[in-house]
């Protein structure tokens, strides 16, 4: 049902309800909620009005169930949009939908394009979701990738909304984990490999490593997105000029990961900058002063057991040096300040433990912002399997698999296979960025996922972003080979449309925009790609049961109307996923 005929029905429903209230002491009318019956048989929409006034009303909820039904037959406004009302069970009132208003989905659906599902925008300050945030110590992993999948696809269906999102990637560019980038890559410098006498114990194994340091020594210039150009002096005694070539070479390599992936962010936030801004040192000053601080064994703790942590935690150790929880709360307060109020962090599972002391710092300080503030959206890590066995490592990052690998390995750019150059890479790079994005939306968040490149590779019904691509380009195949104005469409009449595999489509079709809206309720993105499945799905059986290309010329035009609104659709789902819609395959 559209969201138009649903608050059509909700008002009619509820003008019935109240003309049937006493004049004095009438209950609070409740919310009219209406819901798909779990047996389709039983109708097309499910009430529960009755049952809910029922009990204040002193009334037998069937004698008010059905009530209310004859008022709703009464109703003009019913008059071609419901077909019948049954009572069922205790009192539950089923609406039968008439053909017509069930068709003019269809209709909608041409008209709207693009814009199908999608809400006017709204005036509430902008959200903003920070996602994949890695460490500028080496390339990105696979849990970045479902992190780059999850944002990108949790932002754009915020939008659909009508909120403005805003795209934040931090970098976390201080720390022990810089240090330990910057001597990495000079022992490599020096000559020295993984494994050489002298070699750091905590460094850095990876081949990048190595092209970092040969670009150094041959004093290239790099440069990030959003950063100031680079060059290696070539000194390898000079740690400082490595460290600043290092961190800036691998933000350029990420930025690489990122445009081959599609993902585009709004703005690169760097943590040393809140070092030097002076943010953190007035977070810290700010708790202090607010007395939720206190001095033991040499280090300063912040009493984050009295905002529901289940401990105190250390801010500042014994060396001066700040925890690493302390930086977040001055970037979330930063974020607040900045107009944000509302903020969703993607991160992985195991910064579980952070959540409690970053809004406890934030409570802490007293300045407004809410208990909940950050929402998070945690997600666990990937498992690899290629050849039927789990890949641990790549020759590229030495102990992980990283994105371009499952890129590469996804579209069929292996190291086994011949080299593939121009326009064919690029092709198969995208099949490869698609079947990477919809594979690690297809899940939810919070559950263990098995990426399999095999699976991804296969052109069949088990691989879904083939199995759902596949929907789009044999719709495009079939209306090229009627050869009318697709255009055209909008306008048919859709009468014929009436066979159980048709409306079944139909009705899957109308709750496009209703599933959009819980999806981004719930901060779901996987809802999506079970749609385009399940869409998917009723249009090959559509297809399978019901011959387009008929000699009737208007059960023919009807027909095509309901695929091009099938391929609109599948069309705007997978574009929130960030997903092709290919016209062949």
């Amino acid at each position: 049902m559209l969201p138009a005929q649903k608050n059509t029905l909700i008002a009619l429903i509820g003008d019935v309800v109240t003309g049937l209230l006493p004049a004095t002491e009438a209950p609070a009318l409740p919310a009219i909620l209406l819901e798909r019956p779990k047996v389709a048989a039983h109708g097309d929409l499910a009430c529960n009005v009755a049952l809910q006034l029922a009990k204040p009303l002193k009334a037998n909820p069937r004698e008010l169930a059905q009530r209310i039904a004859d008022g709703i037959l009464a109703d003009p406004r019913a008059k071609g949009f419901v077909d019948a009302v049954e009572i069922a069970g205790p009192g539950f009132i089923n609406l039968r939908l008439a053909v017509a208003a069930k068709q003019d989905v269809a209709r909608e659906i041409l008209a709207s394009g693009n814009a199908f599902g999608r809400q006017a925008p709204q005036t509430a300050s902008p959200v903003l979701i920070e996602f994949v945030s890695a460490n500028p110590t080496g390339p990105l992993h696979v849990g970045h990738g479902r992190q780059a999948a999850l944002g990108d696809a949790l932002a754009e269906l915020l939008a659909t909304q009508g909120r403005k999102v805003h795209r934040e990637f931090y970098y976390n560019d201080a720390g022990v984990q810089i240090q330990t980038l910057a001597t990495s890559v000079q022992a490599r410098a020096r000559g020295l490999k993984p494994g050489d006498d002298g070699w750091p114990e905590a460094a850095y194994n990876g081949d990048y490593i190595g092209d970092i340091a040969q670009d150094f020594l041959a004093g290239k210039t790099v440069q990030a997105s959003d950063g100031e150009p680079v060059t290696g002096s070539g000194n390898a005694d000079d740690i400082a000029s490595i460290r600043a070539f290092a961190v800036a070479y691998l933000r350029r390599e990420q930025d690489l990961d990122l445009q081959t992936f599609g993902v585009k962010f709004d703005q690169y936030y760097l943590e040393s900058s809140l070092y030097t801004d002076g943010s953190v040192e007035r977070t810290v000053q700010a708790l202090i002063d607010a007395g939720v601080t206190y001095e033991q064994d040499g280090a300063l703790w912040l009493l984050t057991t009295d905002y529901g942590d289940d401990k105190d935690r250390v801010m500042r150790k014994t060396d001066g040096t700040y925890t690493y929880f302390v930086p977040d709360v001055a970037y979330h307060t930063r974020k607040w300040q900045r107009g944000f109020e509302k903020v969703i962090n993607v991160q992985g599972s195991d910064h579980h433990g952070t959540i409690a002391r970053v809004r406890a710092g934030l409570q802490a300080l007293g300045i407004g912002i809410p208990k909940g503030y950050p929402d998070y959206v945690l997600h666990k890590m990937v498992t690899v399997m290629r050849n039927g066995e789990e890949v641990k490592i790549s020759k590229r990052a030495g102990s992980y698999v990283t994105v371009r690998d499952l890129i590469e390995w996804s579209g069929g750019l292996t190291p086994e296979a011949p080299e593939v150059v121009g326009a064919a890479r690029d092709e198969a790079l995208r099949r490869g960025r698609d079947a990477v994005r919809f594979f690690l939306i297809s899940r939810k968040a919070d559950t263990e996922f098995v990426f399999d490149v095999d699976l991804a590779l296969q052109q069949n019904d088990e691989n879904p972003v083939y199995y759902v691509q596949y929907a789009h380009a044999r719709i495009c195949s079939i209306l090229t080979q009627w050869g009318g104005d697709a255009t055209a469409l909008a306008n048919v009449d859709l009468s014929p449309l009436t066979s159980e595999r048709a409306t079944a489509l139909l009705q899957l079709l109308a709750e496009y925009p209703d599933m959009l809206t819980r999806a981004a309720e719930e901060l779901a993105p996987h809802s999506v790609a079970f749609y385009l499945r399940d869409l998917a799905g009723a249009f090959h059986s559509f297809y399978n049961a019901d011959r387009v290309l008929v000699d009737d010329e208007t059960v023919k035009q009807a027909r095509l109307a309901l695929l091009a609104a099938t391929r609109q659709v599948l069309q705007n789902g997978l574009a929130v996923l960030g997903v092709s819609a290919p016209a062949k395959m």
